[in-house]
């Protein structure tokens, strides 16, 4: 291995991506299905943060304590910047898991999250990790983890292994000199994934009997070579079954709660009858959990771990699921009813969901019992309630919302951070996502839109202005940036498209943002 493969992945920045699933309010839902109790979120912890939008958000937008680590400089630099631009007290380190988890001043922690790390450490960073969390969650407390699994990976292994092979053969000639590392590393990257195409056009037996695979390798190519750098060239890099992974946390004293996948929790849209009944039957929650991975192919799993947890009774489980909070996060007219789950699309009857959506189209945070109420004499019970919230929720059409005196409490601090995302928007186009203390998260929000949120906080008004304050910034974007924000490419920004987008921008979308408390 040369001198470029030993810093190789590890030092090449990542994306700037956000992740729903390290909310912690968006266990309580997944954890009520298992019949389980959530702890109250005083402190939580991100290992393992990239930018940190995710942690930055989550930060923002709740009354939870925040730490986390990253030790890529600029990843730890950039989510310090934005923790001091919204005053969230959020305390980020640029410290690798090896100095982080052995810090004596620490709190114990409600919550522990990490998305896209645990396939690509090393075990001794796994053992690490795990001891970390025997010591610093609670009792009660909640580990999210992401990671790559079987069988859905078992076929794109080998496929795996020849790109990893003509990476480091150092098949392409590189010119070292005027070549950042991260450059060459990207030109390496897109050479194997293309090698890896041409081995597939040739139609190899391996191909003929893997038929899906093709499709797999064709899609490389549109991905960000950053993220495929992370996700396929790692040195540690480590599909786990859900068994093998659950036998790592014995020894930090973790139960399975559930998987962090709203759409998981409904059977209809993932498993065939047949499936079902014979899931039903199966006790141990390792073997069910494995063989359900066989039945939808599963290629990446998101679960919730719970030390120590305590078990609701029916009905504390009845009355903590009445008083959950969301709130409509689109347009009324504009909610698509369908949701893909493993088996494909599936539309969700009018009959049920209308009257759901109704009773939210005020826009205002409204609890599961208000909901109930509001469909009396439809015949919906509490349980169809419940999970038909939960794939709204799933397909992003509603949100799970925080009380009145938390969405007080956060709003200083999203306003703040919101503000800083949109101002470097005038530059950039990394950050696509602004945070909301009505549901602390994070919701989506593209260049342009940023733009418009930001004539707003310069105390203008009307739709034209913001496109006119927006023109010249856009005027000279990079291609990528105009794609990004949905300008054709190559073409000059045009200032009577941009006001086009500035009126339907107030019209349909800001009276939703308002709702959010995001503008």
């Amino acid at each position: 291995m040369g001198e470029l493969d030993a810093v190789f992945v590890d030092e090449i920045a990542y994306t700037f991506g956000y992740c729903d699933e390290l909310n912690p309010l968006r266990l309580s839902l997944p954890l009520l299905h298992a019949g389980l109790a959530s702890p109250a979120m005083h402190t939580a912890c991100e290992l393992g943060f990239g930018h940190g939008v995710s942690v930055n958000i989550h930060a923002a937008g709740s009354t939870t304590r925040w730490y986390g680590t990253d030790f890529h400089p600029a990843h730890a630099n950039f989510a310090r910047r934005l923790a001091d631009s919204a005053g969230s007290q959020a305390q980020l380190f640029g410290e690798r898991f090896s100095e982080f988890c052995r810090r004596d001043d620490l709190p114990d922690f409600d919550f522990i999250g990490m998305h896209g790390v645990w396939s690509w450490i090393s075990d001794e960073n796994r053992a690490l990790i795990v001891e970390f969390i025997r010591r610093k969650l609670k009792a009660g407390g909640v580990l999210y983890l992401s990671y790559n699994t079987q069988p859905g990976w078992t076929a794109m292994l080998p496929v795996r292994e020849l790109m990893q092979r003509h990476f480091h053969a150092g098949v392409i000639s590189e010119p070292h000199n005027g070549i950042l590392a991260e450059e060459r590393i990207q030109v390496r990257v897109k050479a194997a994934v293309d090698f890896a195409q041409a081995v597939f056009a040739t139609q190899p037996g391996y191909a003929l009997v893997n038929p899906l695979l093709a499709e797999r390798v064709n899609t490389l190519s549109g991905e960000n070579p950053n993220y495929l750098a992370h996700e396929y060239f790692a040195p540690d890099w480590q599909p786990l079954s859900f068994v093998q992974l659950a036998s790592s946390l014995v020894a930090a004293g973790l139960t399975y709660g559930g998987s962090a996948d709203y759409r998981d929790h409904v059977d209809e849209i993932n498993l065939t009858p047949a499936q079902r009944a014979l899931l039903a039957d199966v006790a141990d929650s390792g073997l069910r959990e494995t063989v359900r991975d066989f039945c939808v192919n599963r290629s990446f799993r998101r679960d919730y771990w719970v030390k120590e947890p305590l078990t609701l009774s029916n009905d504390e489980r009845e009355a903590a699921l009445r008083a959950h909070r969301v709130i409509l996060a689109l347009p009324r007219a504009s909610v698509v009813l369908k949701v893909r789950g493993a088996l494909g699309e599936t539309m969700l009857p009018e009959a049920l969901y209308g009257p759901i959506l109704d009773a939210l189209s005020s826009h205002r945070p409204a609890t599961l019992s208000d909901i109930e109420n509001s469909v009396l004499g439809r015949g919906i019970t509490l349980a169809q309630i419940v999970k038909a919230v939960t794939l709204l929720i799933s397909t992003g059409v509603l949100l799970n919302a925080q009380n009145d005196e938390q969405i007080s409490a956060a709003q200083p601090s999203t306003e703040k951070l919101n503000a800083a995302i949109c101002e470097h928007a005038r530059h950039y186009d990394e950050v696509q996502f602004l945070a909301s203390p009505v549901s602390g998260s994070g919701v989506f929000m593209p260049r342009v839109p940023q733009l418009f949120l930001l004539a707003r906080l310069h105390q203008m008004q009307q739709p034209a202005q913001w496109a006119e304050f927006a023109e010249p910034i856009l005027r000279g974007a990079s291609q990528s940036a105009r794609a990004t924000a949905g300008l054709p490419s190559g073409a000059a920004v045009s200032l009577a498209e941009l006001v086009a987008k500035a009126n339907r921008f107030a019209q349909v979308h800001l009276p939703i943002l308002q709702a959010l408390r995001i503008a």
